[in-house]
């Protein structure tokens, strides 16, 4: 009895996992999923908002699970841009109820002020809009102290910070001192104490004088606003009761997994948790409820601010083996002017480099992503060949780093010299190709060399950058 017992086990085991591998091949690339997260793969500024607005028509929650108004992204819906910094990105559709969850730091001046091209271009958001009580509340000290401390640091040991505030917010959720946005929605003096706390806590620590008179009363004005609108909520139990009612959700990541403060090159990151891991502690949403994780990359790599950035091209050396001089030594300056390399909430220009297979392998290690998208393809179009990263070895001892294997400290990864493959380009315009068989073949094989690098299959290809300038891989 007992070893028939054990064989029809195995056997609703064997069925549970042919069912669970036929979901994920189907809903890999997002478009049958029920939850779906995007996510970016490399140091940020992916494109993963133009794959969020692609997909999230069809979902009915936007949800952002970490980070703050650091993050930034551009919304293009009936031919107007919406830039978002910290708002999710499905507000532009009427259907969707969006979500800020308990992972975020929330400057609340900031969602009103996102809010209002919104309403100017006659959306309504009334009512579709709801923070989590959870979510702690990022103040105007916070903004004035992430300032100072990188003010204070010297050379190369500036973090390229954005100066939202971000870490000091972080840094007082982790010391127990801050203050969550359900506090707002409670007793107005308990929240004024607590405030003040803060606030004298934050002169005394760093000699600053915070206006907390002035701060106290724009919030109540913000707070009376966010109560006409029921704006703050218990978004973990709502999110948890949609998708029980079988509800599609889409969960939108900040950042990326290289800025990730535990997995990143730290400490040239950021203050979050922004792997697939941060969707579950940022949104209280468990793991086993993804269907889907699309790890959003560019087809070359980008980092914006300090820190170790293996395959940049310095445009001196172009990738270590041209003599400077060469005609393809403003390589670097090309890419930064085609794919506009300059940050939506900073402005700053980003740092271009080659495409990083072993940056990718470790990030689909920790993410595991059903497929990837492969955003600015056609920002290569014009080169006469690519190259791409396939290994990482020790200018110290000469080691080849193993697949997925990521150097700790810095200085580790400043000891990194890059071994590189290199194809040829298609010298060809592809923004009209909307199938993976309609690029030319030097593109298809450059896409197909990075699918077999990385591990994980391509979806979604970007080739120009317009919303409906995307082509598709496998469906």
């Amino acid at each position: 009895m007992v070893q028939i017992y054990v064989h029809c086990v195995a056997i609703e085991m064997l069925f549970r996992g042919l069912r669970t591998t036929a979901r994920s091949v189907e809903s890999s690339n997002g478009l049958n999923a029920q939850v779906c997260t995007v996510l970016g793969a490399q140091w940020g500024d992916e494109g993963k908002g133009k794959l969020a607005d692609v997909l999230q028509k069809d979902y009915d929650i936007s949800a952002r699970f970490n980070g703050g108004a650091n993050a930034g992204h551009t919304i293009v819906f009936d031919d107007k841009k919406f830039a978002f910094h910290l708002l999710p990105c499905g507000l532009v559709y009427p259907h969707t109820m969006n979500l800020i969850g308990n992972g975020v730091v929330c400057h609340i001046p900031s969602i009103f002020t996102e809010l209002v091209p919104l309403q100017d271009a006659g959306i309504k958001t009334d009512g579709r809009l709801k923070v989590s009580d959870r979510c702690h509340i990022l103040f105007e000290f916070h903004k004035q102290v992430d300032g100072i401390l990188e003010s204070r640091r010297s050379g190369n040991s500036k973090l390229g910070t954005t100066k939202q505030g971000i870490g000091p917010a972080y840094t007082s959720k982790a010391t127990r001192n801050g203050v969550r946005m359900g506090m707002l929605k409670g007793d107005w003096t308990a929240f004024e104490n607590a405030y003040t706390n803060l606030a004298e806590h934050h002169e005394m620590v760093y000699d600053i004088k915070v206006d907390k008179a002035a701060e106290l009363k724009n919030l109540k004005d913000f707070r009376d606003r966010m109560m006409e609108q029921d704006m703050i909520q218990d978004t973990m139990f709502l999110l948890n009761s949609a998708h029980q009612q079988g509800k599609r959700i889409l969960a939108e990541g900040a950042n990326a997994c290289m800025l990730d403060l535990d997995y990143g090159t730290y400490p040239y990151v950021t203050s979050s948790t922004t792997t697939g891991g941060g969707l579950a502690t940022g949104l209280g949403l468990s793991t086993n409820k993804v269907d889907c994780s699309i790890g959003v990359v560019k087809a070359y790599t980008t980092r914006v601010g300090a820190g170790p950035f293996p395959t940049e091209l310095t445009d001196d050396l172009c990738g270590g083996d041209l003599p400077r001089g060469a005609p393809e030594t403003d390589i670097g300056a090309h890419l930064q002017k085609v794919g506009a390399e300059i940050g939506v909430t900073t402005g700053r220009k980003r740092r271009c480099g080659w495409f990083d297979a072993p940056l990718m392998q470790y990030s689909q290690m920790i993410n595991n992503y059903s497929s990837i998208n492969i955003t600015k393809l056609d920002c290569l179009d014009e080169l006469d060949y690519v190259k791409i990263a396939t290994a990482y070895k020790k200018k110290s001892d000469g080691s080849v780093l193993r697949p997925g294997e990521m150097p700790s400290t810095i200085d580790g990864l400043y000891d990194i010299e890059v071994e590189y493959e290199t194809l040829p380009g298609w010298k060809t315009n592809i923004s009209s190709c909307r199938k993976f068989e309609e690029l030319p073949i030097q593109a298809q094989n450059y896409v197909n060399r990075i699918e077999s690098l990385v591990g994980a299959p391509v979806s979604w290809i970007g080739v120009g950058p317009g919303r409906t300038e995307m082509a598709t891989k496998g469906f």
